[in-house]
């Protein structure tokens, strides 16, 4: 995995926490639910670049 993919994903995954914590405060339930959206994203892009990285070495 590279650096610059990690940090976007970190990025991704912080960016839908405040969305979460936001929508929440808010009662806004489509922001809440865009904000766990973004958290699964940059967690299923992590997980393929983890098996990316098992399978080159």
């Amino acid at each position: 995995m590279s650096a610059t993919d990690k940090i976007k994903n970190a990025a991704q995954d912080v960016a839908g926490r405040a969305k979460e914590a936001t929508g929440g405060a808010k009662g806004d339930d489509e922001l809440r639910a865009e904000g766990q959206k973004d958290q699964a994203s940059a967690d299923l892009k992590q997980r393929g670049e983890h098996i990316k990285d098992a399978f080159k070495g």
